[in-house]
């Protein structure tokens, strides 16, 4: 029997992402052309063609606006999760002002649903060595794990020595929150990103392919993969970022169906929930 591995889609629009930061304030966001709720039906259709359930980690700013695709999600049989509200990375707030958002963005997605999310991802991963007080404040506010920490290097996120596999992180009132980081493998004895997102748009398939199957054959774990719905639409507006930003953002965007349907054929996939249920890690996919 393969691996189950967890697939993760980051449900955010295409200006909100932070490689756009510095050209589109947070304010001027109702004047772009949404694209998100096109672009994640998409998503739906693709997943039920391959009959494949996954976590939705999805920006509190999004669901507040579109109500129904939140609810279209959960329908779906699919697992929500939180992403923030306003997509800020956690190390430019405050403690104060990162328990505000996440607090604000957990109830718009509670009262949308009628019950209890278990899982959060920070905004670009920016849970860091500078942000690690923000785990304490998940705990609190009531999630059971977390998948914020990339054990990478990078330029805007990274904690380059955390463990590559699930872990729980004991917190300050005793109990502890589940971290399960984005997958990563160890080349030369450096953490490599296999997890999806702009590395599989970048890199070539065979490489994330080779990449999942060592770490569910070799290292017995499962893998992570995220994406966002803008990935699939090579048609967005282009933006005028940095030279770096649009890069990242913008290579491989008319590849990447394709290979996320190979990635759906070569891969068994379920929500984050369901994989840390089959290691023990919860008690079941709706309890902690």
């Amino acid at each position: 029997m393969s691996m189950i591995n967890a697939l993760t889609i980051d449900v955010e629009d295409y200006y909100q992402v932070s490689a756009f930061e510095s050209v589109v304030q947070g304010t001027a966001w109702s004047q772009y052309e949404s694209r998100v709720v096109q672009n994640t039906v998409k998503v739906l259709d693709l997943l039920d063609t391959y009959e494949t359930k996954a976590t939705f980690f999805v920006l509190g700013w999004v669901a507040e606006r579109h109500l129904s695709l939140l609810r279209m999600i959960a329908a779906r049989g699919h697992e929500v999760a939180s992403h923030g509200y306003a997509h800020q990375r956690v190390y430019t707030q405050t403690p104060a002002q990162f328990r505000e958002e996440t607090r604000r963005s957990k109830a718009i997605l509670e009262d949308g649903l009628g019950h209890a999310i278990l899982g959060y991802r920070a905004a670009s991963y920016s849970i860091t060595a500078q942000s690690l007080w923000a785990l304490d404040i998940l705990r609190e506010e009531g999630f059971v794990y977390d998948s914020s920490i990339f054990p990478i290097r990078h330029d805007l996120y990274g904690i380059p020595d955390a463990p590559r596999s699930c872990y729980r992180i004991p917190c300050q009132d005793a109990t502890t929150l589940i971290e399960f980081p984005l997958s990563t493998v160890r080349l030369g004895g450096v953490n490599c990103p296999i997890a999806g997102g702009g590395y599989l748009r970048l890199f070539p398939y065979a490489y994330t392919r080779w990449g999942i199957r060592h770490l569910n054959t070799r290292e017995g774990l499962p893998a992570v993969v995220y994406f966002h719905p803008w990935e699939i639409d090579p048609a967005q507006p282009r933006l005028p970022a940095r030279r770096l930003s649009r890069f990242r953002h913008y290579t491989n965007l008319a590849k990447m169906e394709t290979r996320l349907e190979r990635l759906l054929r070569d891969f068994s996939f379920n929500t984050m929930a369901e994989v840390l249920q089959a290691r023990g890690l919860l008690l079941s996919p709706t309890a902690s």
